[in-house]
């Protein structure tokens, strides 16, 4: 593996001044989103200048994890087919193991077996996540309407 190469396990804890250099260079990069197009970065790299041309969708990436960092907040790089464990699964979701695996055998998420062991996609995982923070919500609309016809104060 190469240095320029990221392991998707490593978790990034930033120091104090990785989160005044996030805080700056995110409000910095902040003012680039939204535009749609690529977007040409020089960096100086040990004294000599060279130009980067990254997409759109990386700089409203990078905000995002600038933003986390600046924050103070661990940052892990997660492709979206890679295969956890039914306890990195359940922490994602801050939820128990057993739990989990609940809902990995009631089918409620998808997962595969390896030897004795489960495994969930992370594209998987956040499908249902997505789908419970959505169901979740409506059921909140659901109470805060029910709240305003019953004049309840709220």
């Amino acid at each position: 593996m190469n240095s320029a190469t990221l392991d998707y396990r490593d978790t990034f804890l930033p120091t104090e001044h990785d989160r005044t250099l996030a805080r700056k260079s995110g409000r910095d990069l902040a003012r680039l989103v939204g535009r749609d197009r690529d977007i040409t970065v020089r960096v100086l790299a040990e004294g000599s200048p060279e130009e980067v041309v990254l997409p759109a969708s990386a700089i409203r990436f990078l905000v995002g994890l600038l933003t986390e960092m600046a924050q103070g907040n661990a940052v892990t790089l997660m492709p979206i087919d890679a295969e956890l464990t039914t306890q990195q699964a359940a922490d994602l979701l801050n939820v128990s193991r057993p739990f989990l695996v609940q809902l990995v055998d009631s089918g409620e998420i998808p997962a595969r077996k390896v030897g004795t062991h489960r495994r969930v996609l992370f594209r998987d995982l956040m499908a249902y996540k997505q789908k419970t923070d959505a169901a979740r919500s409506k059921a909140l609309d659901e109470l805060a309407a029910q709240s305003q016809e019953l004049d309840m104060g709220y």
